[in-house]
């Protein structure tokens, strides 16, 4: 692609901000050399590696390119043989313990969410701890060698420590000496050339012995060694001398470990920086708000609401356009200021951007070209970086677009023909136009030339197009219009801003009534868009609502169903939870007939019983909804008695009839009676009618339910004594009745009535457990007992 085309498209300026959002030397390298595709499959690749890097990052956050350096010159160094120093040796091992953090880093996501192309550069970095421990076991953060790197080096640093500390206490013992501080500048101690000194004024030069190593700028203080510690330093130098060797064997080991995967290395710091590149594009595409385009090489595209991502978001007018399909050329005219040369722009720079692997600034669904080139023509006026085109400048330019185009290229021409004679600047611009639309290419051209109205809308897969203008404030809208010639707009302005309406009479009577037709023309089509695109917006505004009305409807049909599954569920699992506590009861009642059987000779046939519980399993309903309403007309003649248990359908509760009352019953339900109509109650078991037991001896037992105990004992207002006495009277006549657990209601009161007779229920030989009531039952009120 032509460098000149892409400044003048701006891409430079894209590529600068796609670089700032690098976070290695490597990435950086290739954003800097990234320049747009001409293959389809070579563009969706990189595509796919933006779309995967988008998703990790909305995933994950960013990835951790922290550490990673470009290593290439030191491992290349270390190939041939060369010593590396600390600083490049800590960038290896940093730069190999960020390639395994990123690679793990995208394994993690790659589980939860497909990555499969990062996924590949990923598996591709190989793992080297060894480099990274032994490096990092002899270097510190500061790039210095440790005193561990090596046990000879460890005893070198502390002879040094030791000799220097040697150094420093014979050279303090010295100047805090009155005969010596006399002598000195400062009592201080410094280093010259690696060497121990003290300052000493220049008079005392011939009385103070030692080697002068340097002198002030003045001169009158020489920096001397004294002879005390000459030999001292000496040793000291020898020792550090012995450091510097070590150390020297411990890089070269090092390098030498590190030459070993040379090869695996320059490989993963390629890796990596693919990796850090599409992660960079990803940023980008966010901090743009972009979207991933589809990629065509047929010569189509079509942007919806595609923004210029140099102008500010908020300012920017989106443009929709549409090019390749019914028509390959469009000719935009109208006056200047409209927004012309950004529409071109904005076309050209998303196509490049979308040729290069970037997300595009448009809404989801737009589709771009892979063109084999773009060529664009731009005296952009409005631009202080560009000076204004001559007519010379622009035809040359022209001339070598028409050379080099061919049928798969996208030329953008700007203000064609402009510069010359309107005649002839007109005539050339048709003809440079018609050539170009033989040759297949894709064009999108601006001109103020009336005359290419005609021409587009003369020629097929030619269409015209303008920028909107509104009239009521005499300015641009900078929205692109598709399909609608530009008007001059003249007449309209020149009335708006106080022009006698004499003179303008007089001017429309100066021109020719083919363009009088041609701008009615304009303007009526310009009436009848602007009322489509009404109606079309209360269209979209109506098909909005539509949808979000459904998708509420949805959820709360959504929610619905899973109320009610978890409401079924609960009143199963209720149901069950009775029919299970139902058959333990019945389970211990025959037990208690069989061992009373058993005890006392009893005549109860162990068949019998087995028939009974069958029975009872039998019985148990299956887990149903809870019946709601009694159905309509299913009505059948049933009679009904005291005794009989019924389902009361308004309350979805079984009970014991105990009155009659013409067409009501009074009927027991838990701890309270109910007048119930009889055509809201269904018969479910009647009473069971007595039978004369046979004579037989006394080992058989019967109990039988008296028809006057109740399940419920009310002691409110009673002392605890007499409460007891009650309770006790109460309990047996409910064992013999059967019943399975009674409620005693005592109030709440002050407590002691509830405490006194829950004492007393607690070694009742009857109660198997008891409890308070529920908020239904009577709260604290009432204590419901469970009997065995």
């Amino acid at each position: 692609m032509d460098a000149k085309i892409l400044t003048t498209l701006e891409y430079p300026k894209i590529i600068n901000r796609l670089i700032g959002h690098a976070s290695t030397s490597l990435g950086k390298t290739r954003a800097e050399e990234l320049r747009p595709h001409t293959g389809l499959e070579d563009v969706k690749s990189l595509l796919q590696a933006t779309d995967e890097a988008y998703a990790a990052d909305r995933l994950k956050g960013s990835a951790p390119f922290g550490g990673i350096a470009d290593i290439s010159a030191p491992l290349h160094r270390a190939r041939i043989g060369g010593t590396l120093n600390p600083a490049e040796l800590l960038e290896i091992a940093s730069s190999s313990r960020g390639g395994r953090r990123i690679k793990k880093h995208i394994e993690i996501i790659h589980d939860d969410h497909p990555i499969p192309m990062l996924s590949a550069l990923a598996e591709g970095i190989s793992e080297h701890k060894a480099i990274e421990d032994a490096i990092f076991a002899c270097i510190d953060e500061q790039a210095e060698v440790m005193d561990s790197a090596s046990p000879e080096l460890a005893v070198i640093r502390r002879e040094l420590r030791n000799g220097e500390s040697r150094i420093r206490e014979k050279l303090e013992s010295m100047i805090r000496s009155s005969s010596v501080q006399k002598m000195l500048q400062d009592a201080i101690i410094t280093l010259r050339g690696d060497r121990y000194v003290i300052p000493v004024k220049q008079e005392y030069r011939g009385s103070f012995g030692g080697i002068v190593h340097d002198q002030s700028g003045s001169g009158a203080t020489l920096f001397i060694e004294p002879e005390a510690i000459v030999a001292m330093n000496n040793k000291l130098r020898e020792t550090k001398a012995a450091e510097q060797r070590e150390i020297e064997k411990i890089l070269q080991k090092l390098t030498a470990l590190a030459a070993e995967y040379v090869d695996d290395l320059l490989i993963n710091q390629d890796l990596l920086g693919q990796l850090d590149f599409a992660f960079a594009k990803a940023r980008l595409a966010h901090e743009m708000k972009a979207t991933q385009p589809r990629m065509n090489d047929r010569g189509f595209l079509k942007l919806k609401r595609g923004r210029h991502p140099l102008i500010d978001r908020d300012k920017v007018v989106p443009l929709d356009v549409e090019l390749g399909n019914q028509f390959t050329a469009i000719i935009v005219t109208g006056p200047n200021t409209g927004g012309k040369t950004v529409s071109l722009k904005t076309i050209g720079l998303l196509s490049l951007m979308a040729m290069s692997g970037l997300f595009v600034p448009a809404e989801e669904g737009s589709q771009l070209c892979v063109f084999d080139a773009i060529y664009a023509d731009i005296g952009d006026e409005q631009s202080i970086e560009q000076s204004l085109s001559t007519f010379s400048s622009h035809l040359t330019n022209i001339i070598r677009i028409l050379n080099a185009m061919t049928s798969k290229s996208l030329v953008l021409l700007d203000e064609l023909g402009a510069g010359t004679d309107p005649a002839e600047g007109s005539a050339l611009a048709i003809a440079i136009l018609e050539h170009i639309h033989a040759r297949g290419s894709r064009i999108v051209a601006t001109t103020h030339y009336s005359e290419l109205k005609a021409y587009a809308y003369n020629r097929k897969g030619v269409i015209n197009a303008s920028m909107e203008f509104d009239i009521a404030t005499l300015s641009p809208t900078y929205r692109l219009l598709v399909g609608v010639p530009g008007r001059s707009n003249a007449f309209a302005i020149a009335e708006r801003l106080g022009l006698q309406r004499s003179i303008i009479e007089h001017a429309r009577g100066e021109v020719s009534e083919e363009d009088q037709r041609v701008e009615s023309m304009i303007a009526s089509l310009e009436e009848n868009r602007l009322t489509a695109e009404s109606e079309r917006q209360s269209a979209e505004s109506l098909r909005l609502e539509m949808e979000r009305l459904r998708a509420k409807h949805e959820a709360e049909r959504q929610r619905f169903e899973e109320q009610k599954e978890k409401l079924l569920e609960k009143a199963n699992e209720e149901a069950r939870n009775a029919v299970a506590k139902a058959k333990r009861e019945a389970e211990e009642i025959i037990a208690e007939l069989r061992k009373l059987a058993m005890e006392e000779g009893a005549s109860v046939k162990e068949h019998k019983l087995i028939e009974a519980r069958r029975k009872l399993d039998e019985a148990a309903p299956e887990a149903k909804g809870p019946k709601r309403a009694k159905p309509s007309g299913a009505a059948k003649p049933q009679k009904i008695g005291p005794g009989d248990e019924v389902m009361v359908y308004s309350l979805n509760q079984k009970g014991i009839v105990v009155d009659m009352h013409g067409s009501d019953a009074t009927v027991q339900l838990g701890i309270l009676k109910m007048k119930v109509a009889l055509d809201d109650m269904e018969l479910i078991k009647a009473k069971p009618q007595e039978k004369a037991a046979p004579q037989k001896a006394s080992s058989s037992l019967k109990r039988t339910r008296d028809d006057n105990v109740r399940m419920e004992l009310d002691l409110r207002g009673e002392n605890l004594e007499e409460a007891i006495m009650e309770v006790d009277r109460f309990l047996d006549e409910s064992f013999l009745s059967g019943f399975g657990q009674v409620y005693i209601i005592h109030g709440k009161g002050t407590g002691v009535l509830r405490t006194g007779i829950q004492q007393y229920l607690r070694k009742h030989s009857h109660v198997k457990s008891f409890r308070n009531g529920d908020y239904s039952e009577g709260g604290i009120g009432v204590t419901v007992a469970e009997l065995k």
